[in-house]
């Protein structure tokens, strides 16, 4: 990589070749990603590691629907099964679990006309969810397959079975990256510490009143990244980005780990170790305080009950809200950013994060490291076509 002119070192140490922005999901796995490249890397974050966004409480790695196929629907298939194995890689190497299971996912069918559409769905899942030997499918049910999980009577039309989806626990897996990166090295760690006058063309970054030199910068700070990113690109005419609030609760209750997810209406249930069940999550482009929860958390929890017996009486131990970021064009962002080679941008995960970070977190460093990965990135992620969309 490209050193910087001039490189200050950060307390004594040598400057890094590698500035990661940002301790989520995506900076994480882009660490991780440095360290088994030998790439000399800083990783910091305004706060501590995993505390934003990233440590919610739902963790569902859902597929796309498998009609209609294209480039973006098969990298988000080819990272979701890649996914497993990276996870299993990472618990080996740390001794933690991180709270996977591929358990699938029911989706009640309450009318008619759905069944027909999921029928169709199967087939196309016959046609596209393949990876080698496996095979995942979309089975249309006439009850739930999964006894007194779900009622039947929320799928008055069937049920669909997808075994393709999964779940992690959100923060156990961020305990694993982290204490894989506290081995590291190559990874040094700064938390609490605020990055601010980041300047790509210099190489340059303020960091806790510290001026750093960097060889490349991937600006992962999730929302936070969208301000920045704007202010290298003056006459835009829409933000390149938003955060968006989410807000879930986790339930106690006696439930099996390995039951699928729920899903309905945009509500997900999705139970994990422990006797644990997740409720999430609501989408909020407007919001007064970005941590707290209210009524809208009351509903989705009613509505979970509704539909699952063993979550009556379940007691309430955690309620949450974050903030997701949300780019311009929905999917997510990632690309050395035009005019300023140094930098590169991996952000916007929304709601898709936890089942990408892994391989965008790969491209972002192949990218810093002019290397080919070995898979192509959908243009739809691409930094020029968010530009693109923010400047009409």
């Amino acid at each position: 990589m490209e050193k910087a002119d001039n490189p200050q070192p950060v307390s004594g140490q040598s400057s890094p070749e590698l500035l990661i922005v940002g301790g989520g999901i995506m900076g994480l796995w882009a660490a991780v990603h440095a360290e088994r490249r030998g790439i000399h890397t800083l990783i910091a974050d305004a706060g501590r590691l995993g505390e934003g966004a990233s440590g919610g409480l739902l963790g569902a790695l859902m597929p796309h629907m498998p009609d209609r196929w294209s480039e973006k629907k098969q990298f988000q298939f080819d990272a979701l099964v890649s996914l497993e194995t990276e996870i299993a890689v990472l618990e080996a190497e740390t001794g933690l679990s991180a709270g996977y299971n591929r358990s699938g996912r029911l989706i009640p069918l309450p009318k008619p006309h759905l069944n027909r559409i999921a029928r169709g769905h199967s087939e196309d899942a016959e046609r596209h969810w393949r990876a080698g030997e496996r095979r995942f499918h979309w089975h249309v049910l006439d009850r739930p397959d999964a006894d007194g999980w779900v009622e039947a009577s929320a799928g008055e039309s069937g049920f669909v079975h997808d075994t393709l989806a999964a779940r992690v626990a959100p923060r156990s897996l961020m305990s694993a990256l982290i204490a894989f990166l506290r081995g590291a090295k190559h990874v040094r760690i700064r938390e609490n510490a605020v990055v601010t006058d980041l300047d790509p063309d210099r190489g340059t970054a303020e960091i806790g009143g510290e001026t750093i030199a960097f060889g490349r910068c991937i600006l992962a700070a999730g929302h936070q990244s969208f301000p920045l990113l704007q202010g290298l690109t003056p006459g835009l005419k829409q933000p390149l980005g938003q955060p968006v609030k989410g807000q879930a609760a986790l339930l106690k209750a006696d439930i099996d780990p390995a039951l699928p997810t729920i899903f309905l209406d945009g509500l997900y249930v999705v139970a994990h170790e422990g006797g644990h069940a997740a409720i999430g999550s609501t989408s909020e482009n407007r919001f007064d305080d970005p941590f707290s929860t209210d009524a809208q958390l009351d509903a989705l929890i009613e509505a979970a009950r509704a539909i699952v017996p063993s979550l009556r009486d379940a007691a309430v131990v955690e309620r949450w809200a974050g903030l997701r970021p949300k780019a311009i064009d929905r999917d997510p962002m990632i690309g050395r950013y035009p005019d300023h080679p140094r930098l590169i941008a991996l952000t916007g995960g929304f709601k898709v994060s936890f089942g990408l970070a892994h391989r965008l977190a790969e491209a972002a460093i192949c990218i810093a490291g002019d290397a080919d990965c070995g898979f192509l990135l959908p243009e739809s992620f691409a930094i020029s076509n968010h530009i693109a969309a923010a400047s009409r």
